[in-house]
């Protein structure tokens, strides 16, 4: 990308070729299977003089800074929820009646537990008067009505748990790491998601434009940016589906007619973020669920296809509200009739 940009700005026109493309096309030359330097070289320029390629045009800094601190948010995502798994496995090993007393083990309440007294061994050495006073350390308002039954909750659990009791000092050990990772972790996401808020503001107008749209969060909106840049550079919503990966693709020969899927070629991050987007405006957006109702009751789609049909609608509202700058209109977009 380095070179990519430099030779932009020597005014030496840039072009990309996909790499599967060059692999599909390797045989062409001598109908072999074989992969070397040379090889790769011909099959490139051959693929570019054919004019399969797409034009390379850097994105401007302000995309490009997006898109370096979605990405950092996106990696310690994933590393919080690599030790959000882990910290599920050591509960269901070592106090798997843990989840009966806290639905939720990343809760304030839950996770001082897991710091003061996390094994059912400990736990049936205090009275439930003296949880709630250890709890104190950690947590605001641990007390109450609510906190001694929870702190008598815990205590019958820990008694007639079936955890295992063969390496509790290593348990312990593990429980404190992975509690530490994660509060840092959490902390780490906190500080980049307001890091990316700073940064939205800085171009308000697209951020105040696409917030129109109820359900958009600014999660999605910033994501959605980064990975596809301006979106006035598209002619139409179908250019960032194809960027995404979420152009349809079939395969048919003759009287065989094959199943239609999405092609999954292209952004992964920007397909990802798409489909959790098309979810939560299916929850939250009147219009959005008026339409998933409208498909799935009359038109009698099933409702993941509904989904990714409403997501298709999306893209097209998003590339014509950043070209006409209209914010989105929120009147039902028709009366729903009754199924037949």
């Amino acid at each position: 990308m380095a070179l990519a940009d430099w030779l932009v700005e020597q005014g030496i026109e840039v072009v990309l070729v996909n790499p599967l493309t060059v692999k599909r096309n390797k045989e062409n030359y001598d109908n072999s299977q074989s992969k070397n330097d040379p090889k790769d070289a011909w099959v490139i320029a051959d693929t570019v003089s054919r004019g399969f390629y797409s034009a390379y045009s850097p994105q401007a800094p302000y995309y490009k800074r997006l898109r370096v601190i979605v990405n950092q948010r996106e990696y310690w995502a994933d590393a919080r929820a690599n030790v959000s798994n882990r910290l599920v496995r050591w509960i269901d090993i070592y106090f798997p009646e843990f989840r009966s007393v806290f639905k939720y083990w990343d809760q304030p309440r839950s996770l001082a537990t897991l710091k003061s007294f996390a094994l059912p061994a400990d736990v049936k050495q205090y009275s439930a008067a003296e949880m709630v006073e250890l709890w104190k350390v950690n947590m605001r308002n641990a007390g109450g009505r609510t906190g001694l039954g929870k702190a008598a909750a815990l205590l019958a659990a820990a008694k007639r748990s079936i955890g295992d009791t063969q390496a509790d000092a290593e348990a312990k050990l593990e429980i404190k790491h992975l509690v530490a990772d994660y509060e840092q972790l959490t902390a780490r996401l906190e500080e980049l998601e307001q890091h990316i808020d700073k940064l939205l503001a800085e171009d308000p107008v697209p951020v105040k434009l696409f917030s129109s749209v109820k359900g958009l969060s600014p999660l999605y909106i910033s994501t959605i940016m980064a990975n596809a840049g301006d979106l006035r550079r598209y002619a139409h919503g179908s250019q960032l589906l194809s960027m995404a990966g979420l152009n349809l693709a079939e395969s048919t020969s003759g009287k065989r007619k094959g199943q239609i899927t999405i092609s999954k070629r292209g952004r992964r991050q920007l397909r990802k973020y798409l489909y959790l987007a098309g979810m939560s405006l299916v929850k939250h957006n009147p219009a959005f669920r008026a339409w998933h109702q409208y498909n799935v009751e009359v038109c009698r789609m099933k409702k993941q296809r509904s989904l990714f049909k409403l997501i298709g609608k999306l893209a097209r509202i998003l590339v014509a509200m950043a070209h006409t700058g209209e914010p989105f209109r929120t009147e039902p977009p028709f009366p729903l009739r009754s199924a037949v």
